[in-house]
């Protein structure tokens, strides 16, 4: 009988666990292998133009553990790490990383590629699942250990010849959580005796990896919850973490095992790496930085760093990739974009409702702490609603429209949408409205308007209207409580349709010199019908004269 294709993973013996009720409160400390992991899985490795300058990108953003290169395995790798060296780019607090095998030739070449530096990290990695012993090297546990042992003395006695260089050691069970734990146990506490340097001032990291993720996040938690019970050395070592994304789940993984007491993290930005790609260490930090963890790391400038990532590796950061893709923090649906634009209306009061400084609907975090601008947060298309396109004028165009107009703005903008079957950008948006409410075409166009008198107690305007009525030219007196009123009264001679004002809302637009009033009012007709228009002018006067008529021309239009 053939066995099943898959089966699901065996759980962890770790009935005391304890991770499940732990929370993160401290932050890890972090490696970027975004030089070395990320940049061997690119179709087309970085230069050591572009490396140099994804550098400095790295400790602009605050690294100061960076896997730089695989100095053994190409002269390009090694003259980069060389460059890095001989011309002084490494800060006081930095420490620079190289990955080796555990083959003796190997492990020179990365010493020779290290020296002179001041603070380096070694890091040798050995296959110690069975999966890897047994079909790909052909070697039993007993031999692997031999060889990761052998290595780790060679790496002992090189780095003592390193006078006062800070030399660090790093060690790796490649396939970790594919690995036997006893025997994962086993290699990790001969590595320490052999090396024989660790302290809890200058620990050696034990990195251990989920190569290929193949058990569910909690099982990699139970892992690293038995492995630091169980080492003898807790205190000189630090526990890392290096989850690739196989099956999705590197980011969940990665946090898991900080509850279960890892100390450090592996991964890259975006979580650039082989096949699916490393934890993201921009989701993870900013994961940690959300609940109130400060994490050492800055990514203020998220654009930036996007444009620059992807200029230098040619890899385009996914447009719903968390905190850094284009659509994260973009609403398109009508209920959402509502529950938005109110929520940011009233963001400042979070603090006195809820205890916390940001509580927004549909965004768990504040744009703008990751360079994002608000005015993007809400994009207009044909399933958005009234709510999100009032937003997107009062952010771009400051024209803030008065809520009883929402659903006659909505629909003139949802047609458009429809009628193109995409996406409408703001100046789209604002090229309608000025086209169906302060533009709008029908019989009557104001050519101007004079006031001639005002009753003593104030409360008449008598005023004479220039208006075009189907293309010929009338002038009309009427009176009223104000310039609107009036011309209310005057159309009243050409046409039978307007009844009343219904609502009326001036504001100003711009600042100085170049601010001009805009007004909107809605008319109700004889037939109870109401439309809403809008104009602009240098003074609010004509701007409320200019609505009356917009809103006369959609009626009869």
């Amino acid at each position: 009988m053939q066995p099943p294709k898959y089966i699901y993973p065996s759980p962890i013996d770790n009935p005391n666990r304890e991770w499940p009720g732990r929370s993160i409160t401290d932050s890890p400390s972090w490696c970027s292998v975004d030089l070395r992991d990320g940049n061997q899985s690119l179709p087309n490795p970085m230069t050591p133009t572009a490396k140099m300058e994804y550098f400095k990108l790295l400790e602009k953003i605050g690294f100061r553990e960076i896997e730089v290169a695989f100095p053994s395995a190409s002269q390009d790798d090694f003259d980069f790490t060389r460059r890095l060296v001989d011309e002084g780019h490494l800060a006081d607090d930095m420490f620079i990383g190289g990955l080796t095998q555990c083959r003796e030739h190997l492990i020179s070449r990365t010493f020779e590629a290290f020296a002179g530096a001041p603070r380096a990290i070694v890091h040798t990695y050995i296959a110690t699942s069975q999966l890897h012993m047994q079909q790909v090297f052909g070697m039993t546990a007993d031999e692997t250990l031999k060889r990761a042992v052998e290595s780790a003395k060679q790496i002992r006695d090189l780095a003592n010849q390193m006078g006062d260089a800070d030399i660090r050691f790093e060690f790796s069970p490649e396939e970790f959580t594919d690995t036997d734990i006893d025997f994962a146990l086993d290699i990790c506490e001969a590595i320490f005796e052999a090396w024989g340097r660790a302290t809890p001032d200058k620990p050696l990291i034990m990195n251990l990896p989920a190569t290929v993720e193949r058990r569910p996040p909690n099982q990699y938690a139970d892992m690293i919850e038995v492995f630091c019970r169980r080492f003898s050395q807790r205190d000189s070592i630090l526990v890392s973490v290096h989850s690739h994304n196989d099956q999705g789940m590197a980011v969940a993984g990665s946090e898991l095992c900080l509850m279960a007491g890892a100390d450090r993290v592996e991964g890259t930005l975006f979580g650039h790496g082989e096949r699916t790609g490393n934890v993201d260490l921009v989701t993870l930090a900013s994961n940690l930085a959300v609940r109130g963890i400060d994490t050492g790391l800055n990514f203020g400038d998220l654009d930036g760093v996007v444009e620059t990532v992807s200029r230098l590796t040619g890899m385009d950061v996914y447009y719903r990739q968390p905190y850094s893709g284009e659509y994260v923090f973009t609403a398109f649906s009508g209920s959402h974009q509502d529950a938005i634009r109110k929520g940011m209306a009233i963001r400042d009061t979070a603090a006195e409702r809820f205890g916390v400084g940001w509580k927004v609907p549909y965004l768990h975090i504040d744009p703008s702490d990751v360079g994002r601008k608000y005015e993007d947060l809400i994009r207009i298309n044909s399933q958005s609603g009234k709510g999100g396109v009032a937003w997107v004028l009062e952010q771009d165009y400051g024209i803030r429209v008065p809520k009883a107009m929402h659903p006659d703005l909505g629909r003139a903008v949802q047609q458009a949408a429809d009628a193109e079957h995409r996406e409408l950008n703001s100046a789209e948006v604002h090229d309608i409205f000025k086209t169906a409410f302060i533009n709008a075409e029908g019989p009557f166009k104001l050519l101007g308007y004079e006031t001639a008198s005002q009753a003593e107690d104030g409360q008449e305007t008598c005023a004479t209207f220039r208006l075009a009525v189907e293309g010929q030219e009338r002038q009309i007196e009427a009176t009223g409580s104000g310039v609107v009123d009036a011309l209310v009264h005057a159309l009243h001679e050409v046409s039978p349709e307007p009844r009343d004002v219904i609502d009326y809302h001036e504001d100003t637009m711009g600042q100085g010199s170049d601010a001009r009033a805009i007004a909107m009012i809605c008319l109700e007709f004889s037939d109870n019908e109401r439309r809403w228009g809008a104009g602009t002018a240098t003074d609010i006067g004509m701007a409320a004269a200019k609505a009356i008529i917009s809103a006369m021309n959609r009626k009869l239009a």
